[in-house]
């Protein structure tokens, strides 16, 4: 297992003109909504705690108003938490003065925004090289750096245009060049491809995910889609009401969800797509199983997807035997049948 790169450790966010003094006298069996009424503060975060680990991507999710935007930027102290600890490293990000902190968000940690937030009067070249600019890298170093990551997300030729010349996917990946540009250790992401049409939205989401297994970032990743989330986490946070409903890898929310919020996120997606081959098998062994599995003949790993099954079932009439991918043991078994209702079934 990796090490934490990123852990918060009862963070909260009260916004109001005391909010330390609130949270000191604060009844926690009361609702946001009464919390608000009776104090006229509102809790934003309430005591959330989860540690993201290295290279990892992390995926805060939830409907609007749920407080996933104001947790992450408390990560990066955009936002101030009332209380809590932010531990980068082993270093806590709410200890930091002035200039530690700046540090760190020139040098550690980078964002990238829905709206890009790119310069207009600045050149495609001179956007990306921008925060090398900042660090008092000479032009001729920063330009190189830059000319790398423009390639490393398909901009090639560009670097001359200025962002009003490109289309809003363009101008996305100039803003993910420009965070990638720092060679940063963490990235975090704020509903970045929200505002892009479905088709390019995908475009950059395989883009992102491409680019994640060549740079082996630690990424935090908000949305407010749950199949975005599904796609882009190893682990995802669904939060609602500033709280942590679950937080789990995609195939453990799919598979067993919480309580009815998440079940309601979870409703609509094609399970044999995140279910893997391990969370469907059947635990009995039969013997002809038993005896494919000595004969290793059509072994199926338990972490591989149901999606990837399916050929290889469908031609198959007999059960397979279905093994640990790091061990090797033999778990259980899988036939057409797992697998056909592992694709109708919601429950």
């Amino acid at each position: 297992m990796n090490a934490s790169k990123i852990t918060c450790k009862n963070v909260w966010k009260i916004f109001g003109s005391n909010p330390k003094n609130i949270l000191k006298n604060l009844d926690r069996s009361l609702s946001r909504s009464e919390v608000q009424e009776q104090t006229g503060h509102v809790i934003a975060v309430k005591d959330v705690n989860f540690s993201i680990e290295k290279g990892e991507t992390f995926v805060v999710m939830g409907l609007s108003g749920s407080g996933k935007s104001t947790l992450v930027r408390c990560i990066s102290r955009l936002i101030e938490p009332t209380t809590g600890e932010v531990i980068v490293d082993n270093e806590d990000v709410i200890k930091m003065n002035s200039s530690e902190l700046l540090h760190m968000r020139r040098h550690r940690m980078s964002m990238v925004f829905q709206h890009f937030g790119l310069f207009p009067h600045r050149k495609v070249l001179d956007n990306i090289n921008y925060g090398l600019e900042i660090r008092g890298m000479d032009r001729k170093k920063r330009n190189e750096r830059a000319m790398e990551v423009l390639s490393l997300v398909g901009l090639d030729g560009w670097e001359d245009n200025y962002p009003r010349e490109l289309s809003g996917g363009m101008q996305q990946r100039v803003g993910l060049a420009r965070a990638l540009a720092v060679d940063p250790e963490i990235l975090i992401f704020d509903e970045p491809f929200s505002a892009l049409d479905p088709l390019i939205r995908r475009e950059m989401q395989d883009e992102l995910l491409s680019i994640q297994k060549m740079v082996q970032k630690t990424m935090v990743f908000i949305t407010h889609d749950f199949l975005e989330a599904i796609k882009m986490g190893d682990h995802i946070a669904i939060m609602k009401d500033g709280e942590i409903s679950q937080i789990g890898t995609p195939e453990e929310i799919v598979a067993n969800p919480v309580d009815q919020y998440v079940r309601d996120f979870t409703e609509d997606v094609p399970r044999y797509k995140v279910l893997s081959a391990g969370k469907i098998m059947r635990k009995e062994i039969s013997p002809s199983t038993e005896k494919l599995f000595k004969s290793k003949t059509n072994i199926i790993l338990d972490n591989v997807k149901v999606d990837d099954l399916i050929e290889k079932i469908a031609d198959s009439d007999t059960p397979l035997p279905c093994c640990c991918s790091k061990s090797g043991k033999l778990l259980g078994e899988i036939d057409r049948s797992i697998v056909m209702r592992s694709m109708i079934s919601r429950s």
